[in-house]
């Protein structure tokens, strides 16, 4: 999909990913006992969910320099996901395989939001 066939927040491949992330973080946090639903598992399904929020709210926002920073705390949440996930396979909450299946996932995000807001930046270069 070309850049000016992107009507919404929703036609983005970082956003559609970042769902898809944070359904499968949902999917393993269900695994994890009850006496963690208020700390490991609240901390990684909002952390997963914020990303993809971001997104959407920078998109929502009138101004690319406000899409930007919302892309920024984004890759803040993604990083915040990451530690939290090595952090449940460290304690024995997430099998390994999971957990980089994960963090691979994480990566790809965040590499595709460094893209993203590279080529946001040049766009608000050139309006200077």
């Amino acid at each position: 999909m070309a850049d000016d066939e992107i009507k919404s927040y929703q036609d983005l491949a970082v956003r559609r990913n970042s769902m898809d992330l944070a359904e499968e973080c949902y999917r393993a946090t269900k695994l994890f006992p009850k006496d963690e639903m208020y700390g490991m598992t609240s901390q990684i399904r909002r952390a997963a969910a914020s990303v993809a929020a971001n997104i959407a709210e920078g998109h929502g926002r009138e101004h690319t320099g406000s899409f930007v920073q919302s892309l920024r705390v984004a890759q803040g949440s993604l990083k915040e996901l990451e530690t939290h996930v090595i952090l449940a396979q460290r304690v024995g909450l997430l099998v390994s395989d999971t957990s980089n299946i994960l963090l691979t996932k994480s990566d790809r995000i965040g590499k595709m939001l460094r893209s993203l807001i590279r080529a946001l930046q040049k766009r608000l270069e050139g309006k200077s």
